[in-house]
């Protein structure tokens, strides 16, 4: 996957803001301030997901200004969607607007047709305010969301909340993102990026009541991602089956089968429903059995903790999954991470 980490440990102090500001100025063009650039302590990752950039970033106050005399210089018509993970920004938007302050658990979304300023805060805690703002976010061509400029108008500098609906389901899929970044391959970059760009259409229409002007392929790669992050909430419900998820999301159980399998062929994964949750079920279990301050939990209990009541179903599973049984892989793992020195002494646990 094309990107680029920044830490600024390696380069000399003076030059450190310079090189931060034209990492982030590829896709977000603003005049950049801070009384920290003469030794500009900060971190970035940045990510290429086709036409679609996602950065992570921590860093001192700063002020980042997109004037009108750059907007009508050049425009490269981009949405810049940002949500902080600690500390705070505030961002007015042309002349006329309030100031509005987001924090933690708030999304905000812009563009780079209209003048904005948007200062880091930095957070408060024990007492005092920590010189420090940490934020992730994509920025994106306008023209990939199916919904026309005008329509956003009121949407613009708005804070939203990521703690339910579709905009939480877009947050979790975002910090996901970042930190599967470096086990994350090229070949599935553009479509990942496709997916977040769906998530933003399927909240901007939400919130507009305009479902209807989204493609049906984007309603169904969102709803497909909200299936997963459905069902991974839910690994443990034993009786998490295609008609709860059904139900859950106001679809019938017919095109919940339809809309997975023809996302997961996109994906490449080409399994269906039953088959995605048990090998997610798989995956959990296997970690647990690996872990060592779950050593003493029975193999039985690792396998209900995940969905499977029955033991021999599990260990059946589990063997066709992995080649070897859950005792055997629980066994190797353990023994291995004790040769390492990671691992204590004593039992397996598995009566």
């Amino acid at each position: 996957m094309t990107g680029s980490v920044f830490r600024g440990e390696g380069l000399p102090a003076r030059e450190r803001f310079d090189c931060w500001r034209e990492l982030i100025g590829r896709t977000r063009a603003s005049e950049m301030t801070s009384e920290h650039a003469d030794d500009f302590r900060a971190e970035m990752r940045r990510l290429e997901l086709g036409p679609v950039t996602l950065l992570r970033s921590s860093f001192p106050p700063t002020r980042f200004r997109r004037s009108a005399a750059m907007v009508r210089r050049t425009d490269p018509g981009v949405y810049h969607l940002t949500m902080p993970l600690a500390g705070g920004l505030s961002l007015t938007r042309g002349t006329r607007e309030r100031t509005r302050t987001f924090g933690r658990g708030d999304l905000y979304l812009v563009d780079s047709s209209h003048p904005y300023e948007v200062r880091a805060l930095g957070a408060c805690g024990g007492g005092r305010r920590e010189q420090r703002t940490e934020a992730v976010g994509i920025d994106f061509p306008v023209s990939l969301l199916p919904l026309p400029p005008h329509r956003l108008r009121d949407l613009l500098g708005r804070g939203f909340s990521v703690r339910e609906g579709t905009c939480a389901l877009l947050s979790d899929f975002l910090v996901g993102l970042d930190r599967q970044a470096a086990v994350l391959g090229p070949a599935g970059a553009a479509r990942l990026g496709r997916i977040a760009v769906d998530l933003v259409a399927a909240w901007v229409a939400g919130e507009l009541e305009a479902e209807a002007a989204v493609p049906e392929e984007t309603r169904q790669r969102a709803l497909a991602e909200a299936v997963r992050a459905f069902v991974r909430r839910n690994l443990a419900d034993p009786d998490l089956s295609p008609a709860v998820i059904a139900a859950a999301h106001h679809v019938s159980v017919s095109h919940l089968h339809r809309v997975f399998t023809r996302q997961s062929g996109e994906s490449g994964d080409g399994r269906t429903l039953a088959a995605w949750i048990r090998g997610q079920r798989l995956e959990r279990a296997r970690c647990d059995l690996a872990d060592p301050a779950l050593r003493t939990l029975p193999v039985q209990a690792v396998a209900a903790r995940w969905g499977f009541p029955r033991a021999d179903d599990f260990s059946r599973a589990f063997r066709a999954a992995y080649g070897l049984s859950p005792r055997e892989h629980r066994h190797r793992a353990l023994a291995g991470r004790e040769q390492d020195g990671d691992g204590a002494a004593g039992g397996t646990g598995d009566a």
